[in-house]
Parts: C-alpha cells; structure tokens; sequence
C-alpha cells in the first residue's frame, strides 16, 4: 500500500485532450476526453508531495488550511496538488487522478469550465472586488430565487459557515428565541454553536467537540439522531416556546451520504410549524447538486430558511443564504439583525456562479449525473460484495456515498460502525490506481457533468482489483 516515499505504477499517464461538444436534445455542454496510456506505466511516485507538505507543517497548523487534507483517518502521504482540469487532476509529482471530491462540492460542470474561465477573464479586467453594489449580484440573485422554491430574498457571504453562523443569528432574532435543535454528524461549518455532534473533518478526527469553544456558545445547541423524530418532539415537548429552529443537512454529506427516511422532513416541516420554529436546510452541498432547486425541490418540503455554498460560486469563495421575504427583510439594513463582509458579493465570485447555474439550467443534465453516479456506486458495491467485503451506499443526483458496513445507515452512529481500517486500505489502494475520493469515510463523494463513461468504467475496473486485494 501507499506511503510516504514509496511508488507503484500508474494507471493514468497524460493530461486527457478536451474537445467540446452540445448534445441536441439536451443543449449540455459535454467535454469529451481521450486518455492515452503508455505502454511502460509511469511510476507513481509522492516524493514532490512528501517534500512540499513536510515544509507546510513548519509553516501551517498541521501542514493544511483544512484538517481533513492531511490524511489523518487514511494514512499515507498527503497529495500537494498542482491542476485540474475536467473531471480530473495532477498532483505535483505529475500523477494523474480521476477526481470524486469536486474542490468537496462546487465542481458539478468539472474543474476549470472554459466558458466559467472566460467569463472570470473578462470580469477581471474590470476589477476583483469593489467594496460596493454590482450589477452581477442582481443576476445571480434572480437566479437563485427563481430556482429553489424556499428563497424569496437572498444575502451573499463569503462560506458555508459564514451562512449557517447568519442564518442562525437570523432564526432567533425573528423569532425571538434562542435554543437550536441540529443533528448529530450534520456539519454547519466551524461556528461555536454548532460543534456539538458535528460532522466533517470533526467526524474524521475523532473530535466529539472543539477546544475552545465556551459552554455558553452551545448550551442552547440541542441535538438529535438523524431520521428520528420521536427525539425531536420530546426536545419540543421539554422546550415548550424555546426553541428558535431546527436545522439540518437535508442529506447528509458530512459523515458520509445519508439520505432521510421517506417522512422524515415532512415531519419535520410539520413540528417546526405546529411549533412556532423555523425550519432551516443547509443546502451549501446538496444546493443545485440533486436538482437545480436542491433537495427541497427533490423531495418536495420547503423550509423557512436555507443555506447555500460551493456550487452558487463555481468554485470561488461564496456562500449564501435566504427564505422567505418577512424573516430576510429583518436583515440589516432592511432591518436590525446585524450582518455583514468586505468581500461579499464579489463580481468574480457572482461571474462564477452565474456561468455554473446557465449551464446547469440545461435540459438533461441531472438526468446524465444521475446515470453516471448510479453506474458508479452500483459497480463499486457490487465489486465489494462480489468478493465478500460488507459495503453498502447510495446516490443521488450527482452526490454519493459507500460504507464498510452492511448497513442500512440511517445516521451518524450506523455510520460509525464502518471497518474505518477497511476504507483506509480501499483509499490507498484507490490513489495507486489513479482514483481520488475524499480521505475520509466519512465525506460523501460528488460527480460531474465531466465525468465520462470511460471515467467510470475506469473507476470501477480499478475498486474490483483493489477489493480483491484487501
């Protein structure tokens, strides 16, 4: 297996040569891609990488500006990237991979779109960043109401966690309460109230919560099991009046890929209104991934507030949130919650996410996510089991997840009985044959409108060698 120093053949040799074509029927953009394979396999070696992350950890917490990169839960070296390109990336050694993290999310029409970069070429030439209103704002505003069925009025920030630590701020101020029910292994970003039970990077790390943060920062912060309703009505029943929201990935990314029971969110959407609470989706991953009007449009319940992030900036800083017209018009300086950022709104990131969202607007599109991600997770499952591993998993759209268990997994605690040792030899095995997930059993895994057949054919061919090597 991999590790630091150490190198094996290489599936993949060259960069893929991208010609663009349009599909009649459906107008998406379609990249199509060759690969040529050497005959003598290029040795994969991490020898760059291993060099370049040793002077990061002089110079950088831990070697990264975010945990879960440095491999912690899957051992091995580090990969210190150099550039991507479709549905793929090149790693400093030259190593070439086919990509399932998408930058964790915003890459759904693949990495570095020529039209989104021609546009962010033009925008540049005006400026990065004014500091004040611009016309693209108004763009992708429109766009964003028009398309997901909760959002009357919308606030630009700069994070998914800068959303939900506004979006939280907003849900108490209109409705003048202050406790928050959140689940447990859903991530909303680093916010003090809501790392209590949370998911990412916290799951991966084993952190059951964070140093640092006050016990007043959470004492408010109640928390229930994903897909259970009978605890959420009891923490109702205990907090009479108190609570302000409830808020939720309604699929969850952040420990791994756990789709809601088929009533779950309708009960919930029931409670909170029966209740006097809001209820909140944080859509900064399944936002324009599971439909163009995310996974309220998906399932057909619309909250009171939602959260939104990597998509709606094609791969530029960006996060957002919004609802309905009464609780945003509270929002300074419409009105007196207090809420604010230098950069946010920015034309390059408004140029970005305008250009994903046109694209993604075409017919067929999550039609083809659909099919290539059900190949995928299909092919990968059944190649486990063939060979006797237990694994289990899911899809949707252009999102996915697997588990070392047998499963089912309906929240964080079935997640965690995953063989993580498993996954972490499955990873590395994975690197050795040119494939790239997230290092993490615990992350869900996304596809793109670049990815090819060939991609996962690719992809699958590779998981059967590795499973029968485990």
């Amino acid at each position: 297996m991999a590790g630091i120093g150490l190198s094996w053949p290489s599936k993949l040799s060259h960069r893929p040569k991208f010609t663009s074509s349009r599909s009649r029927s459906s107008g998406r953009c379609v990249k199509m891609m060759t690969v040529s394979v050497d005959e003598k396999k290029k040795a994969f070696t991490l020898t760059k990488s291993e060099q370049a992350f040793n002077a990061a950890k002089e110079l950088m917490p831990g070697g990264v500006n975010s945990p879960v990169r440095a491999f912690n839960s899957v051992g091995g070296q580090p990969i210190v990237f150099d550039s991507v390109k479709g549905s793929h990336m090149w790693d400093i050694d030259g190593n070439e991979y086919i990509d399932y993290v998408g930058s964790w999310g915003p890459a759904i029409i693949g990495h570095a779109d020529d039209e989104v970069l021609a546009a962010l070429a033009e925008t540049m030439k005006k400026g990065t960043s004014f500091g004040a209103p611009c016309l693209l704002e108004n763009e992708l505003a429109e766009m964003v109401i028009s398309a997901v069925p909760s959002i009357e009025m919308v606030r630009f920030v700069n994070s998914g966690t800068e959303a939900c630590m506004g979006v939280l701020r907003l849900a108490r101020a209109f409705t003048g309460r202050e406790k928050l029910i959140k689940f447990e292994g859903c991530y909303h970003g680093h916010a003090d109230p809501f790392l209590v039970k949370a998911g990412s990077g916290v799951a991966t790390l084993g952190l059951p919560d964070s140093p640092g943060v006050p016990k007043a920062a959470t004492y408010e912060t109640l928390t229930s099991p994903y897909n259970d309703i009978a605890t959420v009505e009891n923490l109702f029943e205990k907090n009479k009046g108190e609570i302000a929201a409830v808020i939720l990935e309604p699929v969850v990314g952040n420990s791994g890929f756990i789709t809601p029971k088929p009533e779950f969110l309708n009960a919930l959407r029931r409670i909170t209104k029966e209740n006097g609470a809001l209820l909140i989706f944080d859509e900064v991953m399944t936002g324009f991934r599971l439909s163009y009007g995310g996974a309220q449009e998906y399932f057909g319940v619309t909250p009171d507030l939602t959260t939104l992030g990597k998509i709606i900036g094609g791969g530029l800083p960006v996060g957002a949130y919004g609802g309905r017209r009464d609780i945003m018009e509270m929002v300074a300086p419409a009105g007196p919650m207090y809420q604010a950022g230098t950069l946010s709104g920015n034309p390059l990131a408004m140029t970005a996410g305008i250009h994903t969202l046109k694209r993604l607007s075409g017919l067929g599109n999550y039609d083809y996510l659909n099919k290539i991600t059900s190949e995928l997770v299909e092919g990968i499952i059944g190649a486990g089991r063939k060979v006797g591993h237990a694994i289990c998993g899911g899809y949707i759209s252009g999102m996915f997840g697997f588990f070392f268990t047998e499963g089912p997994v309906y929240n964080f605690e079935d997640a965690k009985k995953s063989d993580t040792a498993k996954f972490a030899k499955f990873y590395r095995g994975m690197l050795e044959e040119g494939v790239y997930f997230a290092p993490s059993q615990f992350e869900a895994g996304f596809t793109s409108l670049a990815h090819t057949s060939e991609d996962i054919q690719q992809t699958i061919a590779a998981a059967e060698k590795v499973f029968r090597q485990l």
